[in-house]
């Protein structure tokens, strides 16, 4: 018997001016697609899926939009009643101002000079939607770390409540200024969210526009040296570095424990981007963990990534393990966790699991390393649950959406949240751009 076709209905919006429209999620030439048309600007379907696995499993748990849709979405209705996840992580733009402008992608598109917010600004910000020993604040920009008073804000959001704090970096300011790294650690920043789109100076030439190796290096060491837990960010464009996700993943664990894990981003087209994206392709959520599995083959041992627990399966996947004492990775969970659909506290739990595996335990609190080891690498009970708090280590990625591939229906179970004049917006909604005719 034929398996019946894929049709999903949704809303989208048209690419060129933006107008939302219905749409579909729909097979064509042995991919989904997601298919809509402007009255306008005519047709369009973008690959969402490349069937590299099984794309009914893997969203069988998704939130449907059904009849819940706002008319006014995403245009003007920030966290409306058809959104159906709190806050996970809050970001929070504290400059458009950069040191690094060659970037070829920037969702930010950071360019513009001495407009930062006063201190004062930021911290009432900060008072407004700061729920005390709950939020996950994102500090981001532009680059955080041209305001010479990010320590204080760091401080001023920790002694709001903040209970994780994390920094969005290119690593520059981290590399060159060890006393302002020791600055952010003494004011209670959690732990590093580094931007590191590979191990060689081609790929950073490519994406970057200047060659940046030793600088994540040198970014690294000196959180290490203050006990700042580090999580490496790559862009990941076709053609450019998506041949170097083993390599990626494989550096990371070398320096377990101060790199606590790799975040993969499949290129997004938004904010700055190339005049002609169509040189660049879409890489699929499935072809990038397929690009893990196959490249990081040696290390993962046959371990899988599952659906984000507090998104929409479309947006992102993850996967936590223990570093081993022979470098590789030991799964925590070989099947997907239970109990990972929608429910109330869905925020609350992906909160904690990133919270927990990205910062760093205290320094001088670990017991591990005397124990003999047993099967796996691994050792007694204590040992592994010791092992567990040190070297802690996650594998996650986040397809987020343009103008281009954007669905309404994974709009509507966003967790990552960002906070601007007053209003929280869901991430993609907030640096939404046309991508032209």
């Amino acid at each position: 018997m034929t398996e019946e076709r894929l049709a999903e209905r949704t809303y989208s919006l048209c690419p060129v001016c933006l107008r939302r429209v219905p749409a579909e999620r729909a097979e064509r030439d042995g991919a989904i697609c997601l298919e809509r048309t402007c009255g306008e600007h005519g047709f369009f379907s973008t690959p969402i899926w490349k069937n590299r696995l099984d794309f009914r499993e893997w969203t069988k748990e998704a939130v449907r939009l059904g009849s819940r849709s706002n008319p006014d979405c995403p245009s003007s209705c920030g966290l409306c009643a058809s959104h159906v996840r709190d806050t996970c992580c809050m970001l929070l733009e504290v400059t458009h101002e950069c040191d690094l402008r060659s970037c070829r992608f920037c969702f930010a598109d950071a360019h513009k000079k001495n407009d930062a917010p006063a201190l004062k600004q930021v911290t009432g910000w900060l008072r407004r939607f700061v729920k005390p020993r709950q939020t996950f604040l994102q500090l981001s920009g532009g680059e955080p770390t041209t305001r010479e008073d990010l320590p204080e804000i760091v401080a001023d959001a920790r002694r709001l409540g903040c209970k994780y704090i994390q920094l969005n970096t290119n690593g520059i300011r981290l590399a060159n200024d060890l006393e302002y790294v020791r600055a952010l650690a003494d004011s209670g920043l959690s732990f590093v969210f580094l931007q590191f789109d590979g191990t060689d100076d081609e790929t950073y030439r490519r994406l970057r526009g200047r060659e940046m190796m030793g600088v994540k290096q040198r970014a690294i060491e000196n959180c290490g040296r203050f006990n700042l837990g580090v999580t490496l960010v790559p862009t990941v464009v076709q053609g450019v570095n998506d041949d170097r996700l083993g390599d990626i993943v494989r550096f990371a664990v070398s320096l377990s424990p101060v790199v606590r894990g790799v975040h993969f981003q499949p290129v997004c087209y938004m904010g700055r981007i190339p005049g002609d994206i169509s040189a660049y392709g879409r890489l699929t959520l499935d072809e990038l963990m397929e690009g893990i599995y196959l490249q990081a083959e040696d290390i993962l041992g046959g371990a899988e990534l599952f659906p984000s627990c507090c998104d929409h399966p479309l947006c992102g996947f993850h996967g936590a393990f223990v570093v081993t004492d022979d470098g590789k990775l030991y799964a925590l969970h070989r099947e997907k966790p239970q109990n990972t659909d929608c429910c109330a506290d869905a925020a609350r739990r992906n909160r904690e699991f990133i919270g927990s595996k990205w910062q760093r335990p205290p320094a001088g609190g670990c017991c591990c390393g005397d124990d003999e080891t047993g099967p796996d690498g691994l050792a007694d009970l204590g040992y592994f649950a010791s092992r567990v708090k040190s070297h802690s280590f996650t594998i996650s990625g986040m397809a987020f959406q343009d103008a281009g591939n954007m669905d309404l229906e994974r709009l509507a179970s966003c967790s990552l949240h960002v906070y601007r004049d007053g209003a929280t917006v869901p991430f993609c909604a907030r640096y939404l751009t046309p991508l032209g005719s």
